[in-house]
């Protein structure tokens, strides 16, 4: 395990995974912070962030997915159905434990402190998973880490906001709050030094790259564009939504 982790730290690509996963670090402080002070403007950067998650599935997950299928000879239901997976997983827990941000228009008179706290750590180990998916993406290929850690980088954002904005509307002190709103920040970073002590197997990593889009496709069309929308129908944040998914062409298609 110690031999797996030294020769990981020596390829080309676990140098830029443990890069991202600083970025992720930062990333998650700017959502954090964007909640604190600049809440007004959120939509914005969260009709961005959507379009982002959506080119991402588009333009890097299932091509990377339909090359290693090819590739590796795996049949293409593997990655198909962890997609499925992967998107109604998230839809179930969301609504079995209201772990994502609402509204804070409906709990203007149920100040819970401790549902806060119990959603954030929800959120931090979500994060540490974040991280892990990192590094999963850089076992692949230099190209699938970078995309699946651009849609990480993007989705963290979201989390620190979340984080921020769930802590907040329950009522817990701004002390308290920033300090959930750290243990968000490192916890990507955690979870993606972990992965550097194995190494998956190809099947392994067709189906966590299908579960990966489908969790982005459910984040994305579910939780992060309708907020965008919530407060804020502007045909900006609609313009940010387009640009994200362009961006994520120019970054997949056209910068390959």
């Amino acid at each position: 395990m110690l031999n797996t982790f030294l020769n990981h730290l020596t390829t080309p690509q676990y140098f830029w995974g443990l890069v991202f996963l600083c970025l992720a670090f930062c990333t998650t402080l700017v959502g954090g912070v964007i909640g604190i002070w600049w809440k007004d403007k959120k939509h914005i950067t969260l009709g961005f962030t959507g379009g982002v998650l959506i080119g991402v599935v588009a333009f890097e997950l299932l091509p990377e997915i339909f090359e290693m299928v090819t590739e590796n000879d795996v049949d293409i239901h593997v990655p198909m159905i962890a997609l499925v997976v992967g998107f109604f997983l998230f839809h179930i827990a969301e609504k079995l434990f209201l772990v994502h941000h609402a509204h804070e228009e409906h709990y203007e008179d149920h100040k819970h402190p401790t549902v806060g706290m119990i959603s954030a750590i929800a959120l931090i180990i979500h994060s540490g998973i974040d991280g892990m998916g990192i590094g999963l993406g850089f076992q692949i290929s230099l190209s699938a880490g970078i995309a699946v850690a651009i849609a990480i980088l993007a989705h963290d954002f979201s989390d620190g906001l979340n984080t921020v904005s769930l802590m907040t509307v329950h009522g817990n002190e701004k002390k308290r709050v920033w300090l959930f709103l750290l243990l968000d920040a490192v916890a990507p970073i955690v979870g993606g030094v972990s992965v550097l002590f194995f190494t998956a197997s190809p099947v392994f990593l067709l189906a966590y790259l299908g579960f990966f889009a489908g969790f982005l496709l459910y984040i994305s069309a579910s939780d992060i564009l309708p907020e965008a929308h919530s407060n804020h129908s502007s045909k900006l944040a609609i313009l940010m939504t387009f640009v994200g998914v362009l961006f994520m062409y120019v970054v997949g298609v056209v910068g390959h």
